[in-house]
């Protein structure tokens, strides 16, 4: 991933030389559990403690002949470890070491995530009750629907957030897996206890049937939580968007005293936190589908899947992280505007009430409902065609008024109707 989407903890997560220390890490796990059955001498165990150390750089000059990265991985710390490399690798295979490093990694990059999805979640409960209450317009097919609350909205958005935190959390525990179990998974050069052992120490369970590798529906279960994860992200950044058009300007980005907007248009202050953010989820998606590609694989294993993780497994926990702190500071940034949800509000002439006007006379009037349905379309129609106030439409039907009164029709647009149920909803989302 490139430098601009990627945060210093997580970028760190993802180096060569980072990667080979987790392959050793994974190697000396299995050295204890070795040491714990015997296998190895304690004196020499703690000689391969204080020596093993590797070096990228050095690692990459053995790759270039060997054309093998695990080999040169273990050519380079034999250097370093002397006659005692033979008790390195026993019994293991190439896929033992990098599948449980990959898992570990995938780990540590998902705690990371976790502690964003957190944050962000704290952010949008925040706003959510410090909006609630605040009307504006609800909107179905952008057009004008019925009037609901901005702290509704962020509730709904707090609800779902909720929902991707505990996918991922499943899908981080299902990769919390790693393999030690020899070619093709026989455990025919290994103990298993050696596994559990190993396993144990680095915190990862054991795969029940592991093959040669980890079966990836595990990294594409990881991946398709990221990606729905990412799919939030742009639900909430487009209805941002939406917000800040200059015809609606209900909300907009946070915008700094010498930031610019346009090269051309000094006026220009654009969504550009939220516009960013829809188009780095599509390569969570993205990735997502090549995830899932990578689960079908030949017999015990193949290496079709090694390539595409390389790219996507960092790219996805990098963006990730960078897209749940970035979404993050938008919205401790983000400014409202009730005065212009308010002036929304009205400008659709008081439509808005057209279900309460057809269900009165649905009530009232005991009016057939699609008979009401019409004669309350129509008056809607007279209203959009004329520019007229709904409510002054409504007075002026005798068909109506035969059956409400003043006083009836104007209760009908009493804004607080709108929310006479929020705190309810309120209560099911941040307290049950």
């Amino acid at each position: 991933m490139i430098e601009r989407y990627t945060r210093p903890e997580m970028g760190a997560l993802w180096t060569e030389q980072r990667r080979l220390d987790l392959w050793l890490e994974v190697e000396l796990a299995i050295c204890e559990a070795w040491g714990e059955l015997g296998k190895i001498p304690a004196d020499v165990l703690e000689r391969i403690r204080r020596s093993a150390k590797i070096n990228a750089v050095r690692v990459k000059e053995i790759e270039a002949r060997t054309r093998h990265d695990l080999i040169a991985f273990l050519a380079a710390l034999e250097e370093n470890l002397g006659p005692d490399a033979r008790f390195i690798h026993i019994g293991c295979t190439s896929s033992d070491i990098v599948d449980t490093a990959g898992s570990l990694l995938l780990t540590r990059a998902g705690t990371i995530i976790l502690q964003g999805m957190d944050g962000l979640l704290a952010t949008i409960k925040k706003l959510a009750r410090r909006y609630q209450g605040c009307l504006c317009m609800g909107r179905t097919h952008g057009v004008h629907a019925e009037p609901t609350s901005f702290g509704l909205k962020l509730a709904g958005f707090y609800s779902e957030f909720s929902r991707h935190r505990a996918r991922f959390v499943e899908a981080l525990e299902n990769v919390r897996y790693g393999k030690i179990s020899g070619a093709v998974g026989t455990y025919a050069t290994l103990d298993p206890q050696v596994e559990k052992l190993a396993l144990t120490r680095l915190g990862l369970k054991v795969d029940p049937v592991s093959t040669q590798i980890l079966q990836r529906d595990r990294q594409a279960h990881f991946c398709a939580a990221l990606a729905l994860f990412g799919g939030g992200v742009e639900r909430i950044c487009l209805e941002l968007r939406h917000l800040q058009r200059t015809e609606v300007l209900e909300a907009e980005e946070g915008f700094a005293e010498n930031q610019k907007g346009s090269s051309a248009m000094p006026h220009k202050k654009n969504p550009i936190s939220a516009e960013n953010l829809c188009g780095l989820s599509r390569i969570l998606r993205g990735n997502a589908l090549a995830a899932m590609e990578d689960t079908a694989l030949w017999h015990e294993r193949d290496i079709s899947h090694s390539s595409v993780e390389r790219v996507i497994l960092p790219d996805s926990t990098i963006l990730a992280d960078y897209m749940a702190s970035r979404l993050t500071d938008l919205l401790e940034g983000l400014r409202v505007f009730p005065e212009n949800m308010t002036r929304n509000l009205h400008a659709s002439y008081g439509l808005f009430v057209s279900q309460r006007a057809l269900l009165a006379l649905v009530e009232k009037a005991d009016m057939p409902r699609q008979e009401a349905h019409e004669l309350v379309q129509n008056c809607a129609m007279q209203s959009w065609k004329e520019k007229r106030p709904f409510r002054d439409i409504l007075m002026s039907r005798e068909e109506i008024t035969r059956h409400l009164d003043r006083g009836a029709l104007d209760a009908l647009f009493d804004l607080n109707y709108y929310l006479r149920h929020e705190e309810r909803i309120f209560r099911r989302v941040f307290e049950d």
